[in-house]
């Protein structure tokens, strides 16, 4: 079974996302017939490389909030992540373009380290005091998961490297009517979108292993938390 996960570094329902999602496949009986792959999709595709600004300033913006009003919303979203054991910096956390992290995860992908990059990249995003925006940073990163210092450099310094493959990802998003992320396909059969607690994502393995069918939506109580093509985090 094969399991696509359209997502974001800048989502943080991506990256609780992920965590339940791993926590449900663990569940799974069949995990180790399971091959995940991770699929680019940007929340603001038209934000130019050099603008990166605190993330409470874009939020108190675009929804019309106090700074502290703002702050309370990363609070909720930061209790979300401990619950999953994820660490969540509230304070000093950065916004920018992520079209270059998504290109050096496509790099990632061919030299099979994506999942180990997107890890330090979530990680250094949401819990520690480093800016992914910053091509120095991402370098780092992308060499403590494996990859080569000067190839890493040699996509970043290429616009065009990988371009592509992000552009291709998210056209298929929005083909399987992907309007949000997290947004998780199971098999070509199911769909899921937002991060659902661990169980729906252990049920749906176990659905989608069962059944042949068209894609359709994943039945649940409510809907899970998404960031939708706006940038608008539910």
């Amino acid at each position: 079974m094969r399991v696509e996960i359209w997502s974001d570094i800048a989502c943080p329902w991506c990256y609780v996302g992920k965590a339940r999602f791993e926590k449900g496949l663990e569940a799974f009986a069949h995990r180790d017939d399971v091959e995940v792959v991770h699929r680019s999709f940007e929340l603001d595709p038209d934000r130019a490389k050099d603008d990166v600004a605190p993330v409470l300033d874009l939020l108190a913006r675009k929804y019309g909030r106090t700074r502290d009003e703002a702050q309370a919303m990363e609070e909720t979203v930061a209790a979300h992540a401990r619950a999953e054991g994820l660490d969540y910096r509230t304070h000093g956390r950065d916004h920018g373009s992520t079209f270059d992290i998504h290109r050096v995860l496509h790099l990632a992908k061919a030299r099979g380290r994506q999942s180990a990059l997107l890890d330090l990249a979530y990680r250094a995003n949401f819990a520690e005091e480093s800016s992914v925006f910053d091509d120095e940073v991402l370098v780092q990163l992308a060499v403590a998961a494996g990859l080569d210092e000067a190839e890493t450099r040699g996509v970043l310094a290429d616009p065009t490297a990988y371009a592509d493959d992000v552009r291709g990802d998210e056209r298929e998003a929005a083909e399987l009517g992907a309007n949000g992320v997290p947004f998780f396909v199971l098999d070509r059969r199911y769909g899921i979108s937002g991060g659902q607690p661990a169980e729906v994502f252990t049920e749906a393995l176990e659905q989608a292993w069962r059944d042949r069918a068209p894609l359709k939506p994943v039945t649940t109580a409510a809907e899970g938390a998404t960031c939708d093509i706006d940038g608008n985090c539910a």
